[in-house]
């Protein structure tokens, strides 16, 4: 899997996520995703009829093993490092209307802005699981595979002119997407009358920092649920 995320720019875990786990986590969310989506229906933050919301830490929407999966984390570790943390956890949601969205890159900043185009090993990866069932009606992502290791422009040009494809990513219950942010990809059309929500943590390597995207605190209780080993790669602030 690693050798196909270096190649590809990502790469699939079929069924790896417990659908229990995964069901209890929408069960709970879906009313706090209905809220919001009511009353910020008119305040789209990524496009028409798509939504970022920071997750919960709150059972059972937050659960150790989204966190701590081992297969998951020997591929981000052995994909960066062993000392990666996670420091995003969050929600995309495509609601019915939307339309595709323009190729693009996530965290566009690059590392080092006098040489954007400098290639560097991967120092962030992003780890993604659907909360029902993502078919090609329900807009999935489409990912252009390997253009994480191309000059931006010139990825730009080959997906343009279709030399480099978009495939779908559809994705069953307990299926992971892990992806490099730099590989080109959009949100396709939600073609049926239910929200599309897509949950994901990110992972840097320890030294980098950034605060692109909003996150929630982690309740006290929680974090004093957890093992030191646990603790130590949860970068984000924590709460009463």
């Amino acid at each position: 899997m690693i050798t196909e995320l270096s190649r590809n720019g990502f790469c699939v875990l079929k069924s790896h996520l417990a659908a229990p786990l995964i069901d209890a986590c929408r069960e709970a969310f879906w009313p706090m995703l209905t809220g919001y989506i009511e009353s910020h229906c008119d305040q789209p933050n990524r496009g028409p009829n798509r939504h970022f919301l920071p997750m919960p830490f709150d059972p059972p929407c937050f659960a150790p093993e989204f966190f701590f999966d081992g297969g998951v984390l020997d591929i981000i570790r052995g994909a960066m490092d062993e000392r990666v943390v996670a420091d995003q956890w969050g929600c995309d949601v495509a609601l019915p209307g939307s339309q595709n969205q323009e190729a693009h890159v996530d965290y566009q900043r690059p590392l080092f802005e006098e040489t954007p185009d400098l290639s560097l090993p991967p120092y962030m990866l992003v780890v993604s699981f659907a909360l029902r069932r993502i078919t090609n009606a329900d807009g999935p992502i489409e990912i252009a595979p390997g253009t994480h290791r191309m000059p931006r422009e010139q990825a730009v040009r080959a997906v343009a002119s279709r030399e480099i494809e978009l495939q779908p990513v559809p994705l069953e219950i307990g299926d992971v997407l892990i992806r490099h942010p730099w590989a080109l990809h959009r949100g396709t059309p939600n073609t049926t009358g239910t929200p599309r929500p897509l949950v994901s943590i990110r992972y840097v390597r320890r030294w980098y920092s950034d605060n692109s995207r909003e996150t929630n605190s982690i309740p006290l209780y929680i974090w004093n649920s957890l093992t030191p080993e646990r603790q130590a790669p949860m970068r984000f602030p924590v709460g009463d």
